[in-house]
């Protein structure tokens, strides 16, 4: 190759890394409409004038067939079901984004919509929890649902309840709602003393229920099965626990019960790392006996980070996460969280993450979950936002019913099989903006399909955006 030939690759090369390094967001817009998009996604009686002002008050007789006020929480994707396991997964990790980055939410002016966002699911937990070793899980029938594209304003499908009991256990979702409210309680400790002690109370019976009656709950497959175990959501919300009354049955129960593993993914069914990261927060500010969990968090970063000599996360030619097809972002946003958060633990307390013979600083770390998030933001080989209303050349056509069907009075009667022939089939942008929903993303190739009948791309779901929050706070300062 001529001089001049390597001296033009070289000049690309460098433009290309200058486009990295200095890839820069308005943050602050990225985090309000990331909250926005949760607003989106409320169920039940909405308060005046919502953020998302197409949304309208949906599902008001949920749980009247089994004699239980269950109107409220959140539908977890584009469809109009309320799953159990998700919303309490959002729920939890919204908590700790209000927990960790509470200065930085509360500077960047959206502490209160936070809050707002966390009661929302916790005042339906509460109802949802009103009987001991009793706890409502689903609302909706996901087969009928599925059989018509309509808004929730509108829709007629089945709202039939599910529940896990004594004889009938879920320890997953259980022990999650637990973590849930116990994270919850923290959070409005210095808002509402009152509410933050029945959050707690309620947090100590489920924890109870799930340890005591263990049990797969398989009830909310195929959509979300626990292929995990029931484990890690123990531990987690035994974490959460302690952390929120010291108490030495929980500390019991993490030193001499618990199970652990080094992991390489943080999910709604994956939950180790949290936790680890978690105590790894408390090993530093003198809870030795927590060693262990330090340790595994540490590998955590090691299997994920692309330096590390142990790592196994895949990350595709334009430099994305990728675990899985089909709302691959949750795992981009939950990565660059828990990066964030040990990054200023790490700071914090002066110490460094050890790989083989590698030392990983925390601003390396904070430079990866940086690069993650930005990529999701526009900073990727297609030039293109994956939030919706965000950046240069955003989605148009989400895979959500409420933003592609046109509002229509609460009244009108809409033919299910017509449906997906008017709203769904259609290369048409959805006449609803759903601003801030961070969509399912590129696949392993760094592809994308903005069509909303190409659900592994365009789908969004609340568990990817609660834990965007606390990292957006943060590269909002």
């Amino acid at each position: 190759m001529s001089g001049s030939g390597r001296l033009m690759i070289s000049l690309a090369l460098f433009a290309s890394l200058l486009v990295c390094v200095n890839a820069h967001f308005n943050y602050k817009e990225a985090l309000t409409k990331s909250i926005i998009f949760l607003e989106a996604q409320r169920s039940g009686k909405l308060p005046p004038h919502p953020r998302p002002p197409w949304r309208g008050d949906s599902a008001l007789q949920d749980g009247k067939t089994v004699g239980v006020d269950l109107v409220g929480g959140y539908y977890d994707a584009g469809d109009n079901v309320k799953y159990g396991l998700p919303m309490a997964f959002t729920v939890t990790t919204l908590a700790w984004a209000a927990y960790f980055y509470k200065a930085e939410l509360t500077s960047a002016g959206e502490m209160k919509n936070v809050l707002d966002g966390i009661k929302w699911g916790t005042d339906y937990f509460l109802k949802a929890s009103t009987g001991n070793n009793r706890l409502f899980v689903q609302v909706g029938d996901p087969v009928s649902d599925h059989e018509c594209w309509m808004r929730p304003e509108n829709m007629k499908s089945s709202r039939k309840v599910l529940e896990i009991n004594q004889n009938c256990p879920g320890t997953e979702i259980a022990a999650e709602t637990a973590a849930a409210l116990a994270a919850s309680s923290i959070v409005f400790r210095d808002v509402d003393k009152t509410y933050s002690r029945n959050l707690l109370h309620s947090a100590k019976k489920l924890f109870q229920f799930a340890n005591e009656h263990r049990g797969t709950y398989n009830g909310e497959c195929p959509f979300y099965c626990s292929y995990s175990g029931y484990h890690d959501e123990l531990l987690w919300g035994a974490t959460w626990l302690y952390i929120a009354t010291r108490r030495p049955i929980y500390l019991k129960y993490i030193q001499d019960e618990s199970t652990t593993a080094i992991v390489s993914e943080f999910s709604w069914d994956l939950k180790f790392a949290g936790a680890q990261i978690l105590l790894s927060q408390l090993y530093w500010e003198g809870q030795k006996e927590f060693q262990t969990f330090q340790r595994q968090a540490d590998g955590y970063i090691c299997q994920v980070f692309p330096e590390s000599p142990y790592h196994q996360a895949f990350i595709t030619p334009g430099g994305l996460l990728h675990f899985r097809d089909g709302a691959n972002a949750q795992y981009v946003t939950s990565t660059a969280f828990l990066f964030s958060v040990y990054s200023d633990l790490l700071a914090r307390h002066r110490m460094q993450v050890t790989c083989g013979d590698k030392h990983f600083t925390s601003v390396q770390l904070m430079a990866f979950a940086k690069r993650q998030m930005d990529y999701l933001l526009g900073d990727n080989p297609i030039k293109r936002s994956m939030m919706v209303g965000f950046g240069n050349n955003p989605p148009l056509q989400a895979h959500h019913r409420g933003a592609s069907v046109p509002v229509m009075a609460p009244t009108e009667d809409v033919n299910c099989g017509m449906s997906f022939v008017y709203w769904y089939n259609t290369n048409k942008p959805n006449p609803n903006e759903l601003t801030g929903a961070i969509l399912g993303g590129p696949d392993k190739q760094d592809r994308f399909i903005d069509s909303r009948t190409n659900s592994s791309y365009t789908e969004p779901c609340t568990y990817v955006n609660s834990v965007a929050i606390g990292v957006l706070a943060k590269l909002a300062k």
